[in-house]
């Protein structure tokens, strides 16, 4: 739910100088790591501050090509490839664009606005991702100032998308330079602006998978539940694996964009709502103890959606390599899914080398436990919906096995 933020100002800061700003400028925005859940609001946000919507461009996704075209030796030295191939994107923006940018604005998110609200502890997003800006930057930085040269104005601010107020003022102070007189008022609209245009897509997405869950359970066709980053559904991150199982003729719904009907949540949690074995339909307090970064928040209550869903008869986990935020969270998955007879496979340590032969094998797997079980798994998480069992709660940070 978008909650408007509601500011004190006065008459005389609503209008800054506008007159002063360019009509056609142009702001290049990466499109990596948290810039794949929330693409939308950017648009919207630079859209309400007046810049033309053609004009808000993003980097294409994540390829071999782009790398070793754009990266120009600068790619920093990390072991998590999300964050590794920023060089790519940032060079594609500086270089590889037929109309140049003025600005390059790749902002260091310290935390998310998450659709689970009170119901978890916080939203921060991965430290390794908040410092991806600033590792990207050095390298275009070593031996000279690659974004003068480019003639680039380079904006990285940081922010708390959790927090409105705060968030209003870090990027009024980021990007008066960029917009003369620029005023608290005015970055305050332009996010409300910017969460409408998310909320909007967010919505469609939802319906759109709810109508695909609907319609594979009316029709006994088993769904398959896409559980990772938001990032893993760029294809150079994610591999396009998610591709090779529809094409086996499973539909594939990721995560985040499961549906929050409240007819559809009252039936798959109603019942432990209404228990008090939880507090509400995106309670995870029982799974998941420490539940402070905003990803793996929703990862797990996706988890528990997949684990109840009736169409839903496979999960697939992805993970990039060395993920420090996944690793905790594979065991928890797996039994919160597992519980509830749900397949469970993963891919994990997923980097640049995409293999092929073995991706094909694995989605062959899986296409093959699916026609053989995919009936019978739909039929037993229906018969225990209907009966009210909920999945075995796990929580990593007692170890312990939590009845829910």
């Amino acid at each position: 739910m978008r909650i408007p933020i509601r500011l004190s100002v006065s008459a005389k800061t609503r209008s800054g100088n506008k007159a002063d700003r360019d009509p056609d400028l142009r702001i290049g925005i990466p499109r990596v790591l948290n810039q794949w859940s929330t693409p939308r609001f950017w648009t919207g946000f630079f859209e309400a501050l007046g810049v033309k919507r053609r004009n808000v461009v993003y980097s294409s996704v994540t390829s071999d090509e782009q790398q070793k075209l754009y990266s120009q030796g600068r790619g920093a030295v990390d072991c998590c490839y999300p964050v590794k191939c920023m060089s790519g994107h940032y060079g594609e923006l500086l270089t590889g664009l037929k109309k140049p940018i003025q600005v390059l604005f790749s902002p260091k998110v310290v935390s998310l606005r998450s659709f689970l609200g009170t119901s978890v502890s916080d939203c921060l997003g991965c430290p390794r991702v908040m410092a991806g800006p600033e590792s990207a930057k050095g390298g275009f930085m070593r031996e000279a100032d690659g974004f003068a040269e480019a003639g680039v104005r380079y904006v990285s601010p940081v922010v708390n998308m959790s927090e409105p107020q705060l968030m209003a003022r870090q990027l009024t102070a980021a990007l008066e330079p960029v917009f003369p007189g620029l005023t608290l008022a005015e970055t305050t609209e332009a996010i409300d602006a910017g969460w409408k245009a998310q909320d909007d897509f967010d919505a469609e997405t939802r319906e759109v998978a709810q109508e695909v869950l609907e319609r594979c359970e009316r029709e006994g066709r088993p769904a398959i539940l896409a559980l990772g980053r938001p990032y893993h559904i760029d294809p150079g991150i994610g591999h396009e694996i998610e591709n090779e199982l529809q094409a086996c003729g499973y539909p594939v719904i990721w995560g985040q964009h499961l549906p929050h009907d409240a007819a559809l949540l009252d039936r798959l949690f109603g019942d432990d709502v209404r228990d008090g074995r939880l507090t509400s339909a995106f309670d995870i307090s029982d799974v998941w103890k420490s539940s402070y970064s905003a990803n793996t928040n929703e990862l797990l209550w996706a988890a528990r959606f997949g684990a109840r869903h009736p169409a839903i008869a496979a999960a697939i986990r992805f993970s990039s390599y060395e993920c420090g935020m996944d690793q905790p969270t594979y065991t928890p998955v797996q039994r919160i899914l597992e519980a509830r007879g749900t397949l469970f496979f993963s891919f994990q340590d997923l980097d640049q080398t995409k293999p092929s032969g073995s991706v094909r094998i694995r989605t062959e797997t899986i296409s093959y436990y699916l026609e053989r079980r995919g009936a019978e798994i739909m039929k037993n998480k229906q018969q225990m919906l209907e009966e009210g069992e909920a999945e075995i709660g796990v929580s990593p940070v007692a170890g312990a096995v939590l009845g829910a």
